[in-house]
């Protein structure tokens, strides 16, 4: 794997840094070389790699998402690679930890395995592990659009006909839930959804 990190290697500066250096002296917002200072807080700028930290520290991110919001923060792309390389390789960053939680969290909040999916390859996963994700689900996603339909629609007082199935179906589809979960769901009796 890798050797012990020296100082040069370390997420964070350590005190007597030469990035360090001058810090609560009152001197400018410069650092020693006249640049590399935080302007809001008289800070040393972070590396690449302490600012993919701060963000996994908040939420786990893709490798794509991770990289692209690095990027557009101004960094070069080649340090933002190296630093996400570098995460994921220490297990701090992880496609398919991210993804698991993705599936979690979506399916929590009334979303069907299409949405799911969707959302899953916009974050640069491949067929193989978006598959292995899904698995994860320990549901049912019928179970899960009955629920929701009765949550969204049950109080509504929906009369018997093609008007109700067609607003069941309306939300089911748009929350992402395929055809035979779809029909399943909106074919049931109404009462099952008060």
């Amino acid at each position: 794997m890798s050797s012990a990190p020296g100082p040069e290697d370390s997420l964070f500066p350590l005190p007597g840094d030469p990035a360090v250096a001058g810090e609560g002296s009152g001197a400018g917002l410069e650092g020693p070389d006249g640049q590399g200072r935080d302007r809001r807080r008289g800070r040393p700028e972070q590396t690449p790699l302490q600012r993919a930290l701060a963000l996994l520290s908040r939420r786990e991110h893709s490798r794509k998402e991770l990289t692209a919001k690095l990027v557009s923060r101004g960094l070069e792309p080649g340090a933002v690679d190296a630093a996400v390389e570098r995460l994921a390789g220490e297990g701090w960053q992880d496609d398919a930890r991210f993804a698991e939680g993705l599936v979690r969290t979506r399916s929590e909040g009334g979303y069907g395995p299409v949405r799911i999916r969707a959302e899953l390859a916009t974050h640069g996963l491949d067929d193989a592990a978006v598959d292995t994700a899904m698995a994860t689900f320990e549901g049912d996603w019928i179970e899960l659009a009955r629920d929701l339909a009765r949550r969204r629609l049950g109080h509504r007082g929906l009369e018997p006909g093609l008007q109700a199935q067609r607003r069941i179906a309306d939300l089911l589809m748009r929350r992402g839930f395929p055809g035979d979960v779809v029909r399943a769901v909106s074919r049931l009796p109404l009462d099952e959804f008060d």
